[in-house]
């Protein structure tokens, strides 16, 4: 597993799982010819995509970002539509580090989209039941009223499943809430009405987690926005705040999505300084 330090804040990357999907609708409406460019993808033009939640400790406390793609929770149709490969391994990540999963205080949803939320859940004999149990689980509010009342488009992201069985756990916020002094959860909007980022910052130490806004290394560039977008034009706007914001600050990027990178820094002037890679295994 990878880590990386960022002043008082260790970052470590779990196994979620993986999927394949179009690059085109990853990319909108940027060609072809270009994102090629930054991003592999399979001769069925598809590119591959961690969903890795972040464990984060921060004195003392045990957050994740995102929980993964779930066990089980997915029918065969939406495992072959999604290109889902692996399914969620987190529990035997956590155990190799001596963690469970009661030892998690927090969850920090950027966002309910399947992808992100599946792992909060488990199936049961009799139903689903909550996988983080001593767990706050932080999204913003506006996310989580379109979770539980999603509209003709985003019904087949926000799953009654992955919501129900943790209501009691939930914790919202508006514009943006600090979790513990310099990690804040801000509501950005543009993937999702009610998307949110992290960033983290000690003394002259920044990392920054854009999530869906920034899902790889590939979506530097401030204009290109994903199709799933559903306010693309909040994305690029959003993107090109909190860009301009981290490479004044030297920040770290860090990645849920990406199958390549775990985490970048940039410079002023937006050029690459230190780089985190994924380790690729033979099976892949």
């Amino acid at each position: 597993m990878e880590k990386l330090t960022v002043g008082r804040a260790q970052l470590t990357w779990l196994n979620g799982g993986v999927n394949f999907l179009d690059g085109g609708a990853m990319f909108g409406v940027v060609p072809k010819a270009l994102w090629s460019r930054k991003y592999p993808h399979n001769d069925k033009n598809q590119i591959e995509l961690r969903t890795d939640p972040i464990l984060l400790q921060i004195d003392g406390k045990n957050f994740l970002i995102d929980s993964g793609i779930g066990i089980d929770k997915l029918s065969d149709k939406q495992l072959r539509n999604f290109g889902v490969l692996e399914q969620s391994q987190v529990e035997h990540s956590l155990a190799e580090l001596n963690l469970t999963t009661d030892d998690i205080d927090a969850v920090l949803m950027t966002h309910l989209h399947f992808d992100h939320a599946s792992g909060l859940t488990e199936k049961m004999e009799d139903g689903y039941a909550p996988v983080f149990k001593q767990a706050v689980v932080h999204t913003s509010a506006v996310e989580w009223n379109e979770m539980r009342h999603p509209n003709i488009r985003s019904v087949n992201t926000y799953w009654e499943r992955n919501w129900q069985p943790i209501t009691e756990q939930v914790r919202t916020f508006e514009e943006e809430t600090e979790i513990v002094p310099g990690l804040r959860m801000i509501h950005t909007g543009g993937h999702s009405d009610g998307h949110a980022i992290i960033v983290f910052e000690d003394g002259e130490d920044c990392f920054i987690h854009m999530a869906d806004i920034m899902p790889t290394n590939a979506h530097q560039n401030k204009l290109w926005a994903l199709a799933f977008d559903d306010y693309p034009v909040t994305s690029v706007h959003e993107k090109e705040k909190w860009m301009d914001f981290g490479y004044k600050q030297g920040a770290w990027y860090t990645f849920y999505h990406d199958a390549y990178y775990r985490a970048i820094q940039f410079n002023g002037d937006g050029e690459k300084t230190r780089e985190l890679e994924r380790e690729r295994y033979a099976y892949e």
